[in-house]
């Protein structure tokens, strides 16, 4: 009998134990994680100013921030935001957001809650942009200042990390800055180890995205209706690029699709641009510089699955370099010309046309280029501003 009531004793130990850890595992289900504001995350009506190293600010999605300066992210500091988070800009050109030589940006949305990046104003061109500046190699020398922003860039890091973005919303940039314009998103030697992943930027003032050298790898990418080129990259750029879908403006203006240039001062500088470019979709116009994909001042460039819809010229591949890194080497490969006047066109340095060989490139009739053909692709539907 002794032994018996033992065992009643122990198995009711054993039930009160398992209600406990249940009990204590719903509980903490219930926690909601609290942000305690920190540096210039604690006035969000005002929000600018410096993150210095070693502080890390992270936003509160249910709050809208201000930008009403610049924010620079300084070597060793840390901006998180959360998926859904707001911050809405009102003081033009000054109102941008810089991160520095090893600072990092975690701005890390959903499909169903991108991080967006907009302006009061709702107009192109009435706020600056995101500048991230790595220290991947550049073909310009070890001394590099952005254009926006001022801050160096490049080195010899191919997976420097300057933080992660992913399903991202930017709108309205391309302000004047020292008489140079904003993209929406612009690469300084950004290392691969940064991750950039469902990036959409609409209604800019100029470039949608561009890439100064670098190694970063792109994927996910929209650009609509932006005025200048919607992607481009330069300075020796030699990460990839897969599913970019880009759309000119309603009334058909803007230039380029996609722009590629190594070095305009050098065409054979080292490390030359030279990227993986794979499934893409190029919609434009007939004014302006109406060619879908424009290669030039020595760029390489691999290319797969790509369809241009309503342009002069398809693919243009300029200069004596990139023109012998083309021509007959089958670099193009599954292509799809939609209401393009020209396929592809090949140009010497000297502005000469050049004979194009039958193996420079293939056509595939049924290519779906960024996954629809010359339809918005399904990745992007609701979080990027398409429809």
């Amino acid at each position: 009998m002794k032994r018996n009531h033992l065992k009643l004793i122990i198995a009711a130990f054993i039930i009160g134990c398992s209600s406990f850890a249940i009990y204590s595992c719903d509980k903490d289900d219930d926690v909601i994680p609290t942000i305690v504001p920190v540096g210039i995350a604690q006035d969000p009506n005002n929000f600018k100013g410096d993150i210095p190293a070693g502080q890390v600010v992270t936003l509160n999605p249910t709050t809208v921030y201000v930008l009403t300066g610049t924010i620079k992210i300084k070597d060793g500091g840390k901006l998180v935001i959360p998926a859904g988070t707001r911050i809405v800009a009102t003081a033009g050109a000054s109102s941008y957001i810089l991160v520095e030589q090893g600072g990092q940006i975690f701005a890390n949305g959903t499909n169903a809650s991108p991080v967006l990046f907009t302006s009061s104003a709702a107009t192109p061109g009435s706020w600056g942009g995101l500048v991230l500046c790595g220290k991947a190699p550049v073909n310009t020398g070890n001394s590099n200042s952005s254009e926006l922003g001022n801050a160096a860039y490049g080195g010899t890091t191919d997976t420097d990390n300057s933080g992660s973005l992913t399903y991202v919303r930017i709108e309205y940039t391309g302000a004047d800055y020292n008489s140079q314009k904003f993209n929406g998103l612009s690469l300084f030697g950004v290392g691969n180890g940064t991750k950039v992943e469902n990036i959409a930027v609409l209604n800019g003032l100029d470039d949608g995205i561009e890439l100064y050298g670098g190694t970063v790898a792109v994927s996910n990418i929209v650009s609509l209706a932006n005025a200048d080129d919607a992607f481009s990259w330069t300075d020796g750029w030699v990460g990839t690029a897969t599913n970019i879908f880009t759309k000119r403006k309603a009334d058909g203006t803007g230039n380029t699709g996609i722009k590629g240039i190594n070095n305009t001062n050098s065409f054979d500088a080292s490390p030359r641009s030279n990227p993986s470019i794979k499934n893409v979709t190029l919609i434009g116009g007939t004014t302006g510089d109406s060619k879908a994909l424009k290669l030039y001042s020595g760029s390489y460039a691999t290319i797969d699955n790509i369809v241009t819809s309503n342009w002069a010229t398809g693919i243009s591949i300029e200069s004596d370099q990139s023109v012998s890194n083309f021509n007959g080497h089958k670099k193009i490969t599954d292509a799809l010309f939609d209401t393009t006047t020209t396929k592809v066109a090949l140009k010497s340095t000297a502005g000469t046309d050049v004979v194009i060989i039958d193996t420079t490139f293939t056509e595939k009739p049924d290519a779906v280029g960024a996954g629809n053909g010359g339809l918005a692709p399904t990745w992007a539907t609701g979080w990027s501003g398409l429809q």
